[in-house]
């Protein structure tokens, strides 16, 4: 699948984004998490754009090619956000389907709970909704699987441990870990998009701009847009506990766990995840939910 890749205005910054699929295609925005870059959808393009769809695939600010502010207040959800809102004006997309894995899946609830008129349908992979996460932060499972948190938000320490070893840390806990690890082809790529200037520290931020914000009340937690969970329940980081209640929080959705799979189910079986993308993104309307 032929790629093409362009520096579009953001929301104050410039980012880096990747294009595939058909041009009158039904626009659709991947959204990857920590440590990934867009490169982390590669499974997902052929099979998604062969279904008609328009695939945008941004590096989210402070990853990869995109712009790094310095400053922690400048990765607020509110900013990341508005990134991907202004991603959509400068292509001219009124609406658009999000799909979010990890901390994109966060800023994913957070454009669909908060500008419900600019998302067409949602697809989460491995990330509960803010509210939900946030309540079950408080509990003893969460808090157990959160470990790695509370370690990288400590400045410059985080940042040397990431790098040390040539970023051995984050390749170990980055994505295809239900194989042992990231496959070696894909290290090079990973190595290029953590060492570029001021991208360890940007993707922490991220972390960093995180647990204030849970101390904040939010302004909007419900979904109105047609949204497929999809989360494999093996995730070391996430519990699966937090699936369920986040479809409470959704008029029309659809759970879908899958047993085998791990926090980057959708490097390691995209044969199974693909066809759950593309069907909600291109089938009919789901119904909404019935409620108790």
């Amino acid at each position: 699948m032929a790629l093409e890749e362009q520096r579009i205005r953001g929301h104050g910054l410039d980012l880096h984004v990747v294009t595939a699929g058909p041009a009158d295609g039904r626009p659709v925005i991947l959204l990857h998490g920590f440590p990934d870059f867009w490169y982390g959808w590669r499974h997902q393009i052929d099979a998604l754009a062969a279904r008609g769809l328009r695939l945008i695939m941004p590096d989210q600010r402070g990853y990869g090619g995109s712009d790094k502010p310095a400053e922690v207040a400048a990765y607020d959800i509110s900013e990341l956000s508005a990134d991907v809102l202004a991603l959509m004006d400068a292509m001219r997309l009124r609406r658009a389907s999000i799909v979010g894995h990890d901390f994109g899946g966060g800023v994913a609830w957070w454009i669909a709970a908060n500008h419900p008129e600019r998302v067409e349908r949602l697809v989460v992979l491995n990330c509960p909704h803010f509210a939900v996460y946030r309540r079950a932060h408080l509990g003893l499972e969460q808090l157990a699987r959160s470990w790695y948190v509370y370690g990288l938000v400590v400045p410059r320490l985080a940042e040397a441990a990431c790098r040390a070893g040539g970023y051995q840390a984050l390749i170990r806990l980055g994505p295809g870990t239900r194989r042992g690890g990231m496959r070696a082809e894909d290290v090079p790529a990973y190595r290029a998009a953590w060492g570029q200037p001021g991208a360890v520290r940007g993707m922490l931020a991220w972390y960093r701009a995180m647990l204030p914000a849970m101390l904040r009340r939010f302004p909007r937690r419900w979904i109105s847009a047609p949204t497929l969970l999809v989360w494999g329940k093996r995730d070391p980081f996430l519990a699966s506990a937090m699936a369920a209640p986040s479809m409470k929080l959704c008029d029309h959705g659809q759970l879908v766990m899958l047993d085998e799979e791990t926090h980057w189910l959708h490097w390691d079986a995209p044969e199974i995840v693909n066809p759950l993308i593309a069907d909600w993104l291109t089938g009919p309307a789901p119904a909404p939910m019935a409620r108790a």
